[in-house]
């Protein structure tokens, strides 16, 4: 059971409201957190609700020399009948086990993730904005024994903090530039592709960086092998829409992290009569198939942009644009279906939105 330590100085209102008006995205944080230890002998234990606040680390922390450490990213959203629901969070503690199974690390029980979750959520319920806002929630956890060696820690901590947020982009929906990287890759087989931990994303940093060098929002990185087949961006899966309405996504395999969102947008497409193909995709073919016109829209999806038109790609050779170089179609109604969703303005026949109140 999770113990209720309620902040003894919370936030007042007046001084939240303020925040609220103009978040951002990862800068400004709630009052609590919540945190689970883990050690060899006791297993999970010490389950709290508390306030925010920094942890004391010993400097010979496991993971600041050997990097164990894993996350997630979820919202908590404000429906239209005034609730707060999730998405599909029970995803997210599956694949957040799995990430821990990869990195030799121990499993949280799903039902403890999602307490742990909810109760961070319902706590912190009135900093979820309004609009088109949410909050953004954080769950991870990291190798927390102190010493030196090369093997799995045996203490770890769990925690979930959580920050109100506005739109990824600074443009909001405006169709955003990539840069396809040709001298970075971020994963290979057999390695941590398909786990979300801190590694992947430090390895994607410096193609980012030169994607912001060529005025672009991201990064598209290529497989690692032939350095030929489109994988996926620093933070999110893509979509490609053909001139005959057919979706094309890479597939996974091991090297491409298994979005959430990536998954809700191919049910969504399915359901609506469109053919969704996972199948390869070559950068040189992309190319041409934006030049002949046989390629009407491409995408990025992921929790923390939704879906995000890509509007133009460039790289070492040029720039091409996409369709009109805007929003199309597909990517218009499909972003509307899955936030309509989440938001509790469709329907659910999947029963993907998840109470957290019981107006949800």
């Amino acid at each position: 059971m999770l113990k209720i330590l309620p902040h003894p100085s919370a936030t007042a209102p007046g001084a939240r409201a303020a925040l609220l008006e103009n978040p951002g995205f990862g800068k400004v944080f709630t009052d609590h957190m919540v945190t689970i230890q883990w050690t060899a002998e006791l297993g999970w234990h010490d389950a709290r609700v508390r306030a925010r606040e920094a942890f004391s680390l010993d400097p010979a922390a496991a993971v600041l020399h050997y990097a164990q450490e894993i996350f997630e990213g979820m919202k908590a959203y404000r429906t239209r009948d005034g609730g707060v629901a999730l998405f599909r969070p029970l995803e997210n503690a599956r694949r957040f086990a799995r990430s821990a199974q990869r990195m030799a690390m121990p499993v949280l029980p799903d039902e403890m993730f999602l307490q742990a979750v909810e109760a961070l959520v319902d706590i912190d319920a009135d900093w979820i904005p309004g609009g088109e806002g949410s909050l953004y929630l954080r769950p991870f956890m990291f190798a927390s024994e102190a010493f030196l060696g090369v093997r799995p820690a045996a203490e770890y901590t769990f925690c979930v903090i959580a920050c109100p947020v506005g739109a990824y982009f600074k443009g909001g929906s405006t169709a955003v530039t990539v840069w396809v990287s040709d001298d970075y890759s971020r994963a290979a087989a057999g390695g941590t592709g398909d786990a979300k931990c801190g590694g992947n994303y430090a390895a994607s940093l410096l193609a980012q960086a030169e994607a912001v060098r060529h005025g672009c929002d991201q990064v598209v990185f290529l497989d690692a092998v032939e350095h030929r087949w489109i994988e996926e961006l620093g933070g999110m899966n893509i979509f490609f829409v053909m001139d005959d309405d057919v979706l094309v996504t890479p597939p996974l395999g091991g090297t491409i992290l298994p979005g959430i969102t990536r998954d809700s947008i191919i049910a969504l497409a399915r359901d609506a009569g469109l053919t969704v193909q996972e199948a390869p995709y070559a950068f040189d073919q992309w190319r041409a198939d934006a030049a002949s016109g046989r390629l009407r829209e491409v995408f990025a999806c992921g929790t923390a942009a939704v879906v995000a038109a890509v509007g133009k790609v460039r790289h070492t050779g040029g720039e091409f644009v996409i369709g009109s170089g805007a929003d199309g179609a597909i990517t218009e109604r499909l972003r509307a279906q899955l936030t309509g969703i989440q938001r509790g303005e469709r329907a659910d026949p999947q029963g993907w939105r998840h109470p957290v109140s019981s107006k949800a």
